[in-house]
C-alpha cells in the first residue's frame, strides 16, 4: 500500500485530502450525506490505487532486435511487445525504452487501455554510427488509471545487446599474382591421386555404408577396409590488425584506425567467401578463433559462425598499450603459412625491420596503410618529427622483404586499394604509384 499510496497524482491526493475534509466536517456538523459524499471522495483515488497495484505486477514484456548485428550506418528495428495477463484491464500505459546516447533520444509510446489477456506492439528504429555493443533496455512502464488518480512506474529487469559491426565493402575476386598459391578460387585439393576419395583405406566402422568398401584392401589385410572420406586442403589467411594507440591519429567514424577495423572486417569475409579458412591477428598476439598457434576460422568450425565470431570481436575491439609487433611476429613465425594481409599504422625503422621479418613463411604477404588527413587529425599523443620523413623508408623496408605495399588515402574505397594491390603485384603499376 505504501507504494500505492506513494503513486497518487495531484487530483489523487486532492481527492483523497477532500474526502477526509468533507468526512470531519460531516462529523463536527452532523451530515450524514456529507459524509457518504467524503467516503466517496476518499475511497475513489484509494481503489484506483489498488487496481493499479494490482495490474503492476500482471504486465509482462519482450523486445526483439531484427537483426541483432548490423554494420555501421544501418538501420536496426526494434520491436516492442506488452502483454496483460491478468483479469483486469489496463488504464493508460506510457513506455519509455531506455537506449545509450549514441543512438539517439529515448524512444516512449502511449498506449490506450489493454483488454484481459490482450498485447500490444511498437517499434522504434536506430541507426548507430560507431562500431560497439550496446545495451538495449530495461523497458520502463508508467501505468495510471482511467481517471488520473494513480501513476505507477515499472522497470523491467530483462535488456538485450545490439552489435554494430564495422562496415564491410565487398571486394573484387582478384588473384594478387602467383605469390598467393591459390588465391581467389577457394579450391579444394584433395589427398587421392586416382579419384575423389583417398585410396588409403582404414577399418570399417559401424553405419559405414558398405559402398565404400575397398575389396583389395579387404582381400589383403583379411578384415574389412573402407575407402577414406575426402580430406580437403583449405588455403590459409592471416589477417594482421595493428592497434597500438600511439600508431594512429584523430578518432571517430572517419579516422584511420576505423578505416582499418572496416578494411579487415571486408578481407576477412571476402576469404571466407572463397572458401578460405581465415583468422584474426592483432599486435599484441591475441588470436581470433583459438589461443596462440590454433587453427584457422572457417575449416574445424562453420564458416557462419566463424564469421559471427570475427565480427563479434571487431567490434568491440580498441587500441592497445604496445609499442611493437614483436608477439605477432613469434605468432606467425610458429604458425605463419597462408596469406597475410596486415593493416598497419605508423611504423619507425625498427618497428618495419619486424614486420618484414613475418613475411618469411607466408606465401603472399599486402600491407595496407591508411592515412589520416594533417589538418582534421589532431594526435593525442607526441608525434616524432621524424616519423613522417621515415614513412618512405618504411615502405622500402617492406617492398624488400617482398611485401606489398599499399597507402590509402583518407576516405579511399577499400575495394579500389584491394584492386590496387593486385595491380602492384602483378606489374601493372607500378609499386609507388597511387590510384
Amino acid at each position: 500500500m505504501r507504494v500505492a499510496l506513494a503513486g497518487l497524482t495531484t487530483r489523487g491526493r486532492s481527492f483523497l485530502a477532500a474526502g477526509v475534509a468533507a468526512g470531519v466536517c460531516a462529523y463536527v456538523l452532523g451530515q450524514q450525506d456529507l459524509l457518504r459524499v467524503g467516503l466517496l471522495l476518499a475511497a475513489l483515488p484509494l481503489l484506483c490505487a489498488v487496481a493499479v497495484h494490482r495490474t503492476r505486477h500482471r504486465v509482462t514484456s519482450s523486445r526483439t532486435l531484427t537483426p541483432v548485428r548490423v554494420p555501421t550506418g544501418a538501420e536496426a528495428r526494434v520491436r516492442l511487445r506488452v502483454d496483460n495477463v491478468s483479469r483486469l484491464p489496463t488504464g493508460l500505459l506510457m513506455l519509455q525504452d531506455r537506449v545509450p546516447y549514441m543512438l539517439g533520444p529515448r524512444p516512449r509510446f502511449v498506449l490506450d487501455r489493454v483488454q484481459p489477456g490482450g498485447q500490444r506492439e511498437v517499434s522504434y528504429r536506430v541507426r548507430p554510427d560507431l562500431r560497439g555493443r550496446y545495451p538495449l533496455g530495461p523497458l520502463e512502464l508508467r501505468l495510471a488509471d482511467p481517471f488520473g488518480m494513480c501513476e505507477l512506474t515499472r522497470s523491467f529487469a530483462a535488456h538485450d545487446m545490439l552489435t554494430v559491426v564495422p562496415q564491410v565493402e565487398a571486394l573484387p575476386p582478384v588473384r594478387l599474382g602467383r605469390g598467393a598459391q591459390g588465391f581467389g578460387d577457394g579450391r579444394q585439393r584433395s589427398m587421392a591421386v586416382g579419384g575423389e576419395d583417398d585410396v588409403l583405406p582404414r577399418g570399417y566402422r559401424y553405419g559405414d555404408d558398405l559402398r565404400r568398401v575397398h575389396w583389395r584392401s579387404t582381400a589383403r589385410y583379411g578384415e574389412l577396409m573402407v575407402r577414406r572420406e575426402e580430406q580437403p586442403h583449405r588455403a590459409r589467411c592471416t589477417v594482421l590488425l595493428d592497434t597500438r594507440r600511439e600508431a594512429y591519429r584523430g578518432a571517430g567514424p572517419g579516422s584511420a584506425f576505423e578505416w582499418s577495423v572496416s578494411g579487415a572486417a571486408s578481407v576477412l569475409t571476402h576469404m571466407l567467401q572463397r572458401g578460405y579458412s581465415v583468422r584474426l591477428l592483432t599486435d599484441t598476439g591475441t588470436l581470433v578463433p583459438g589461443e596462440a598457434g590454433a587453427s584457422f576460422g572457417g575449416a574445424g568450425v562453420e564458416t557462419a559462425e566463424a564469421a559471427g565470431l570475427l565480427m563479434d570481436t571487431l567490434s568491440v575491439i580498441g587500441h592497445s598499450d604496445g609499442e611493437g609487433l614483436t608477439a605477432a611476429q613469434e605468432v606467425l613465425r610458429r604458425s605463419g603459412d597462408g596469406l597475410l594481409v596486415a593493416f598497419l599504422g605508423a611504423l619507425d625503422e625498427e618497428q618495419a625491420r619486424t614486420v618484414a621479418r613475418m613475411r618469411h613463411r607466408t606465401n603472399g604477404a599486402l600491407a595496407f596503410l591508411p592515412e589520416d588527413d594533417e589538418e582534421d587529425a589532431e594526435p593525442d599523443f607526441p608525434v616524432d618529427p621524424g616519423a613522417a620523413a621515415a614513412a618512405p623508408d618504411t615502405e622500402r623496408v617492406l617492398r624488400e622483404a617482398g611485401w606489398t605495399v599499399v597507402r590509402a588515402p583518407r576516405g579511399a574505397s577499400m575495394a579500389a586499394v584491394w584492386r590496387q594491390a593486385d595491380q602492384q603485384r602483378t606489374g601493372l603499376v607500378d609499386g609507388g604509384e597511387r590510384r
